[in-house]
């Protein structure tokens, strides 16, 4: 993949998906700034995602990240989005015009396998839902905002982070 120079990419995905690993990579790979935004987010609350969510209930780590989102600055990076990003239109609006939006789709199979500790995990999601509801009700929204969708099923990491150069390359070659 070419640097990335006027523009960013943003991750977004479940849980598990592979946004950090990935992201890291493929900002090494191309020159660019890395930020994962849960360590953005901990940074600016003194927490963990798990403490937040523990302390103060899923719609206050909701609210936080969308307000961490919607006044970021994100130029020149590869940006893993925590998986609940795309709950926030003004997060997604604001994300969107940095770069394109990549989709992470990795079968929910796979996502229950990878996630052994969604309990600590800080996953922003109503006391009582398991990663099968919360995957139900986050993948049309994944969708939704992706400009880009990676097929991951069955993608071990260096499989992932070629298909997501090429999908960007092919993006960038179409003056989208």
């Amino acid at each position: 993949m070419s640097e990335i120079t006027s523009s960013s990419v943003v991750l977004i995905g479940m849980p598990g998906a592979g946004k950090s690993t990935i992201g890291e990579a493929l900002a090494l790979r191309s020159g660019a700034q890395f930020v994962d935004t849960d360590r953005l987010i901990e940074q600016r609350e003194g927490l963990s995602l798990q403490a937040l969510l523990d302390a103060k209930g899923y719609e206050y780590l909701r609210a936080i990240e969308a307000e961490v989102l919607s006044a970021g600055k994100f130029v020149n990076q590869v940006v893993a989005t925590g998986g609940s990003a795309v709950y926030s239109r003004a997060a997604m609006a604001n994300l969107r015009q940095f770069g394109p939006c990549v989709f992470i789709d990795i079968p929910l199979s796979e996502i229950i396998r990878r996630v052994q500790n969604f309990t600590q995990r800080g996953i922003a999601g109503p006391p009582g839902q398991d990663l099968q509801g919360v995957y139900s009700e986050r993948l049309p929204l994944y969708r939704r905002y992706a400009d880009i969708t990676i097929n991951g099923d069955g993608l071990g990491e260096s499989e992932l982070l070629a298909a997501v150069e090429g999908a960007l390359a092919n993006y960038d070659s179409a003056g989208v």
